[in-house]
C-alpha cells in the first residue's frame, strides 16, 4: 500500500505543529503496516464512500480511503480549526503582552 496525500492534506500538514507532523509520520507507518494497530484506533465512519478515520494524537485525527491500492489522507474541519487555533496562539505568543 502507498499513501497519497490530497493537496488540502499537504497544506494542512505543513501548517500543523512539528510535534503533530512527527506523530502523523509515526502513525502513517503503522497504517501502512497494520490497519488494525491499536495505536491508530482506525474506524470506518462512512461506509458508502469507504472513508476511515485514524488517530494521530488524543486531539488530532486524519481520515483516509483505502480504495484499491493507494490510501488517500485528508483532514477534517475539526483539524482545520485546530490548525487555526494553533496559528492564532503562536501569533499571540510571538507578539507578547
Amino acid at each position: 500500500m502507498k499513501l497519497q496525500w490530497t493537496s488540502h492534506f499537504t497544506r494542512a500538514y505543513g501548517k500543523a505543529p512539528k510535534e503533530i507532523q512527527a506523530a502523523f509520520e509515526k502513525q502513517s507507518l503503522l497504517l501502512l503496516q497494520d490497519l488494525q494497530h491499536t495505536s491508530l484506533r482506525a474506524k470506518k465512519y462512512d461506509e458508502g464512500k469507504d472513508r476511515w478515520q485514524g488517530r494521530v494524537t488524543k486531539d488530532w485525527r486524519f481520515s483516509f480511503s483505502s480504495r484499491a491500492t493507494p490510501t488517500f489522507c485528508r483532514t477534517s474541519p475539526d483539524i482545520r480549526n485546530k490548525i487555526r487555533a494553533y496559528r492564532y496562539e503562536k501569533a499571540q505568543a510571538d507578539t507578547g503582552p
